[in-house]
C-alpha cells in the first residue's frame, strides 16, 4: 500500500477517533456548563463537514496529487533545493506548513472578502470538539485553491502534507473541545502547541481577543508575531459573533448563507472588519 494511502487512512481514524473521544468527555467533564441542544448542535456543525469532505474529494484531491506530483518530478521547491536528508525535509515541511496555515487564518481576520466565510467558524456560541469542523466550503475551497500554489513552491510533497494533516486533526479538534482541562496543564501545553484556554480566547466576541491566537499546531508563531493573547478567566469569555446568535444563522441553512449577508456584521463588536 502506497503512503499516501496510508496516511489517508491513519488520518480518517485519527479524526473519528478524536472526534468520539472528545465528545464523551465533554459530556462528562465540561470547561463551559451550558450545554443545551448538544445533539442538534453537532449535527448542525457535522453537515458541514461532510459538504467539505466531498468537495475536497471531487474537487481538490485528484488537483492536489496531481500538482504535487509535478512538482517532484520536476525537483521543484524550496525543500527539494536544500537537498537536505528526507528526515530533515519533513520537519521543516511540517513547519513551513504550519506556518502557512497562521498566515492563511490571519488573514482570513484581516481581508474582509475571506472574513465573510470565516465568519462561519467563529459564530458558533457553544464551543466543543464539533467547531473544530464548522468552515464554510467556500473557505474550504479557497485554502485548497492557494495550497496548489503554496505547496509546490515550498516543495512540499504530498506524503507530507498528508502527514501534517494527521497531526493537526486531532490538535484542533483538541483546543476546540469543551473538556476542562486543569489550567496548570493547559499552561505547560500552550509552549509548544495550542491549547484549549489558548484557543477559547480566539473565539470571543471581543475583536482584541478575536484577533489573537491564531496558530494551528504550535504556539511559536503568536509568539514570534506578537498575537498571543490569554485572559486571567476563560470561563468569563463571551464566545460567538454578534450579529449571527439567532436560530436563522445557527440553522444549517443559515451557515451556508452567512458569508453573503450584508458587511455591517462581518465583525465581532461592530468593529470595523480586516483590523487588527
Amino acid at each position: 500500500m502506497a503512503l499516501p494511502d496510508t496516511l489517508l487512512r491513519v488520518q480518517t481514524v485519527v479524526a473519528v477517533l478524536g472526534l468520539v473521544v472528545l465528545w464523551l468527555l465533554e459530556g462528562w467533564w465540561p470547561f463551559f456548563a451550558e450545554r443545551r441542544g448538544r445533539v442538534r448542535h453537532a449535527a448542525r456543525n457535522l453537515s458541514l463537514a461532510l459538504i467539505n469532505t466531498a468537495a475536497l474529494s471531487l474537487l481538490f484531491a485528484g488537483l492536489t496529487a496531481a500538482t504535487l506530483a509535478w512538482a517532484a518530478r520536476s525537483h521543484f521547491g524550496l525543500l527539494r533545493w536544500l537537498s537536505a536528508p528526507t528526515w530533515a525535509q519533513t520537519g521543516l515541511a511540517l513547519l513551513l506548513i504550519d506556518a502557512w496555515m497562521y498566515a492563511w487564518h490571519r488573514a482570513n481576520h484581516r481581508i474582509p472578502f475571506l472574513w465573510r466565510f470565516h465568519r462561519v467558524h467563529h459564530s458558533d456560541p457553544l464551543l466543543d470538539v464539533t467547531t473544530s469542523a464548522r468552515f464554510h466550503v467556500g473557505e474550504i475551497a479557497l485554502s485548497s485553491l492557494l495550497r496548489l500554489a503554496i505547496f509546490p513552491f515550498l516543495g512540499v510533497a504530498l506524503w507530507q502534507a498528508l502527514l501534517y494533516e494527521v497531526f493537526l486533526l486531532p490538535v484542533i479538534q483538541f483546543h476546540h473541545s469543551n473538556v476542562a482541562l486543569p489550567e496548570r496543564w493547559d499552561r505547560l501545553l500552550r509552549r509548544v502547541i495550542v491549547s484549549p484556554n489558548m484557543h477559547r480566547v480566539h473565539h470571543s466576541r471581543y475583536q482584541l481577543e478575536t484577533d489573537s491566537n491564531y496558530s494551528s499546531i504550535f504556539s511559536i508563531w503568536d509568539r514570534l508575531a506578537r498575537t498571543f493573547r490569554q485572559v486571567p478567566d476563560p470561563h468569563a469569555l463571551r464566545l460567538g459573533l454578534d450579529g449571527f446568535d439567532g436560530e436563522a444563522w445557527q440553522a444549517f441553512p443559515g451557515l451556508l448563507r452567512t458569508p453573503f449577508v450584508g458587511p455591517e456584521t462581518t465583525v465581532p463588536s461592530g468593529q470595523k472588519a480586516g483590523t487588527l
